[in-house]
């Protein structure tokens, strides 16, 4: 049979055409039992095979259906191999499926890695049939994908044929995640432009899916918005970079696993380690993408992200309209625990407001309509019209006697600023307006929580395309840094990037050490004295630092103490004025590479998750946003009268530190603990130079 449905052009996107828009397909362990995987594959694809799909049958048990993805080649296109046979046959039959000239497959049995035992050895297996072949493969351990546009649903899962095509593109590691976000998207009116489940991820990897998508927009333009599941990473940069790539035209929402324990069930799911919770969901952030904490937030997040999107803005207000003041309230609370301005509105404004609504309203923002009537269209355009409102968040309970909510969010529009808009109600008629409010434009929440969740993505997403362009400029650095440093030629190393460091001495002798004590109290104010030793890195754990030594007596007992602990060498120094304490390092992630964290808090700063992160390099305007991430901002805002963080100084202390990084190979990590913030400015207190392992020196791609 000739095929009618054509093969879409896939130049430059990874090759997955075969996979998501084939001419044909071989389902291969074909049965006539119902409940076996390969009957449920081939009803799911029945609707390929109704457009003018090649369907091919393969079993060779069954003389009905043919023996071999061979013969099914030779009565029709195959490009896509579904394979459902237990997993120690699935190797060979995927060998045969790439020699019969399929240019793709997907496994959807379980059994290989992630089970452990002989498991290991098939997915090995599969492994080297692509490297061998260049047969493109999705899995295995999974359940498939779904491309309703193209009329492929290579699926298991009951169900999907309900799957309705839409404008939001899913890119899941898990096939389970992936169906349930698809259903999620349907149920919310959306429906699914493609929805892809990974797997194992043996060939196909989130990174090929975003470039594919990425390389098809142009020809292919069904997706508006994408909704990214990651569970592990195995390749950090290329993640980053085909995120960085795909978000540059559409939006890309992330919600990633692993906040809390759940390492070991994330390797007997996948048979992968789930990575650095933070580590990822900073990478993805700083490459574009808009972050999310839970599958419910996902859906209103890249659902409203499909239908609009707000003008580029670095601090965009909202503007809230509820006509049911409870919900109102539930809104505005959770919209200022995602940090949005919502603004006073303008006294023109107000005055507006004040003509169509009664008197005991409230009128400033959010507004409160009382019940909603005819006016209630005027009320969002007065609202959307006001200069310091950037997106409109609005609640109604469907009242259909009192007021037609399509028509007054229709009349209420302005250009440029989007309403996301929370429709309470149940029924079709509830379904139905929900429907007609999608296809005007306008994003749809069933609650006051999913308007927040939409209202928040679209602050994100308006933020990432405001940001400053800060390009990272290449700057001279120290080089050759490996080997061990001491704290003093550490702080050298940090002078030499212009991080400030307080006045200091290395001395070799006890008369060293009063020389250096005469000297530095002359500059005002004690000293502390430490142990000097590169193999010490945690000196006070050891009784390496005392602290306000004034006097030649309160130095030699100092001194007396040092030599007790094996001090040979000891470091002099000015102490610091009182302030707040960061830290600040670069350090290598395995999956990411060289990444930057500052935090409040000295040692404790990981303890209580309250980290900023970056990859390096980073330009110092980026970094600069970093302190502005922390849950104790204030502190460096010049709380109860303490210092003021100049936040671009920051930044340039950050940057510096990720470049020397970068630039080093032999280096493993640079850390400033504490980085003190005083009213003079910021000033390096103690600072840990780590090697690399010379066996993992190697540059960074």
């Amino acid at each position: 049979m000739t095929s009618t449905v054509p093969r879409r052009d896939t130049t430059g996107s990874a090759d997955l055409g075969a996979l998501f828009a084939p001419r044909g397909i071989a389902v291969v362990g074909a049965s006539r039992s119902p409940g076996k995987l390969g009957a449920t594959l081939a009803r799911s694809l029945a609707g390929f095979a109704a457009r003018g799909g090649h369907l091919a049958l393969v079993n060779g048990r069954d003389a009905t259906m043919h023996p071999s993805v061979r013969a099914a080649a030779e009565a029709g296109p195959v490009d896509l191999a579904m394979i459902c046979v237990p997993a120690p046959a699935c190797p060979e039959v995927l060998a045969e499926a790439a020699a019969a000239g399929a240019g793709a497959a997907v496994v959807c049995g379980g059994g290989f890695a992630e089970a452990g035992g002989p498991g290991v050895g098939y997915q090995e297996k599969l492994a080297a049939v692509v490297a061998e072949t260049g047969i493109r493969l999705l899995g295995p351990n999974t359940s498939g994908f779904l491309a309703p546009h193209a009329g492929v649903t290579a699926s298991f899962v009951p169900g999907v044929a309900q799957v309705r095509p839409g404008r939001v593109a899913v890119v899941a590691a898990s096939g389970g995640v992936n169906h349930a976000l698809a259903f999620l998207l349907t149920e919310a009116g959306h429906g699914v432009s493609l929805a892809v489940g990974l797997g194992n991820g043996v060939d196909v990897s989130a990174p090929d899916v975003l470039d594919h998508l990425a390389a098809t927009l142009d020809t292919d333009p069904d997706t508006g918005a994408v909704a990214l599941h990651v569970e592990s990473v195995a390749d950090g940069p290329r993640l980053v970079a085909a995120v960085r790539r795909l978000a540059a035209r559409r939006p890309v929402v992330a919600l990633v696993v692993g906040r809390h324990d759940v390492g070991a069930f994330a390797a007997s799911h996948t048979g992968a380690l789930a990575t650095s919770w933070r580590t990822t969901r900073a990478a993805l952030a700083q490459a574009g993408a808009v972050l999310v904490g839970d599958e419910r937030e996902l859906v209103d997040a890249v659902g409203a992200l499909s239908v609009t999107r707000a003008r580029p803005a670095r601090a965009a207000g909202v503007g809230v309209v509820t006509a049911q003041a409870g919900p109102g309230l539930l809104l505005l609370d959770d919209l200022r625990g995602r940090g949005a301005r919502v603004p006073e509105l303008a006294a023109a404004t107000q005055e507006a407001l004040g003509g169509l609504l009664p008197p005991l309203t409230f009128q400033r923002n959010p507004v409160d309509t009382g019940r909603p009537g005819p006016e209630l269209g005027r009320v969002f355009r007065a609202v959307a019209e006001d200069p310091e409102v950037d997106v409109v968040a609005g609640y109604a309970l469907h009242e259909p006697d009192a007021v037609d909510l399509v028509a007054a969010a229709g009349e209420g529009r302005v250009d440029d600023v989007p309403v996301v808009l929370g429709l309470g109600g149940t029924g079709d008629e509830v379904v139905r307006a929900r429907r007609a409010l999608l296809d005007a434009g306008i994003a749809v929440a069933g609650d006051p929580r999913g308007v927040a969740a939409g209202v928040g993505a679209l602050l994100t997403d308006a933020r990432v395309r405001a940001r400053r362009a800060d390009p990272v400029v290449p700057r001279q650095v120290p080089t050759g840094v490996a080997g061990a440093y001491d704290e003093h030629a550490a702080k050298g190393l940090l002078d030499r990037l212009g991080i400030p460091t307080a006045p200091r001495r290395a001395c070799a002798s006890r008369a060293e050490a009063h020389a250096a004590l005469t000297a530095l109290t002359a500059l005002g104010g004690p000293v502390a004295v430490k142990i000097l030793d590169a193999a010490v890195l945690h000196k006070t754990e050891i009784g390496g630092v005392h602290l306000g030594i004034a006097d030649a007596a309160g130095l030699d007992e100092a001194l007396d103490r040092l030599d007790a602990i094996g001090a040979r060498r000891y470091l002099v120094e000015r102490m610091a004025p009182a302030g707040v304490d960061l830290v600040l390092g670069a350090r290598r992630d395995p999956v990411f590479g060289p990444i930057v964290l500052l935090g409040l808090g000295g040692t404790t700063a990981e303890a209580l998750a309250d980290v900023a992160i970056r990859l390096a390099p980073l330009g110092p305007g980026e970094a600069a946003e970093m302190p502005a991430e922390l849950a104790g901002h204030a502190l460096l805002d010049g709380w109860r009268g303490g210092p003021v963080l100049d936040p671009d100084a920051l930044g340039r202390v950050a940057s510096a530190l990720g470049d020397l990084l970068v630039a080093n190979p032999g280096l493993a990590e640079i850390e400033v603990n504490p980085l003190r913030l005083t009213a003079g400015g910021l000033v390096a207190l103690d600072a840990v130079v780590i090697p690399r392992e010379a066996s993992d020196a190697q540059p960074d791609q």
